[in-house]
């Protein structure tokens, strides 16, 4: 059975952040420790207070930051214990910071523009290789988004399902695994972009727009399609683009 690891002297290692109310700077501040090796897989990190006094910042930053690792599977938060760095963080935190997590509006939205293409490329090659059997796949995927109803997280779920199985189908396990983690470095941002209660049927036709391209095995199209559902998507969540360019 293996043991906790100690903890190191986190007074030594926490700093005030530079701006308060400041998630990124949080979660930055964190995973750089984790990446530098001082915080060890299995280690318990202080309590939300402790970490909001350290760093100066509001409970809800430190909260907020949490939620952000948690998501990508870097921490794991246990309700009533505590939150701890998940086992097999080292090689994912490198290429995490070096793609700028969490670095602002801007960033998140440059990101999201790479993603679009990203996509495209994806479907497109779903579009030549998809068989029978992987058709059929993404009409399930496309059949419980239809069923979820008003369950906003089924939904979500069903809706990534689709996009990492259509990764698979591309047959490229390098455009998968980078997809795999670009929407893992977006899906915090997504949370808090609202609800998608208005969207869903929308949504819905454009991925039907998809898999009818990727039934037809018609690359082009599938291609196209992609791209302006991922553009259509980026418009629902941020429909203000310009408002903050500078953030």
């Amino acid at each position: 059975m293996s043991t906790q690891p100690e903890a190191p002297d986190f007074t030594t290692l926490l700093r005030p952040v530079v701006r308060e109310s400041s998630v990124s700077e949080v979660a930055r501040l964190l995973l750089d420790h984790l990446a530098e090796g001082n915080l060890k897989p299995g280690t318990r990190l202080p309590a939300e207070r402790q970490l909001a006094d350290a760093l100066h910042v509001a409970r809800s930053s430190v909260r907020g930051a949490l939620s952000a690792l948690d998501v990508l599977g870097v921490i794991e938060v246990r309700p009533g214990s505590g939150s701890y760095v998940r086992e097999g963080t080292s090689e994912f935190l490198p290429r995490a910071i070096s793609w700028g997590m969490m670095l602002g509006t801007r960033h998140t939205r440059d990101l999201a523009e790479v993603r679009t293409f990203l996509e495209g490329v994806s479907a497109r090659l779903a579009a030549d290789r998809a068989d029978a059997d992987d058709v059929e796949r993404l009409e399930g995927h496309l059949n419980r988004m239809r069923e979820t109803g008003t369950d906003v997280r089924a939904f979500v779920e069903s809706d990534l399902a689709f996009h990492l199985d259509l990764a698979d189908i591309s047959g490229n396990a390098v455009l998968g695994d980078i997809l795999h983690s670009v929407r893992a470095l977006l899906q915090g941002w997504t949370e808090h972009a609202g609800g998608i209660e208005d969207a869903v049927a929308e949504t819905l036709r454009e991925h039907g727009a998809v898999l009818d391209a990727i039934r037809a095995h018609d690359a082009e199209a599938a291609d196209a399609a992609m791209v302006e559902h991922m553009r259509r998507a980026g418009d629902r969540l941020n429909p203000s683009p310009r408002a903050d360019t500078e953030n």
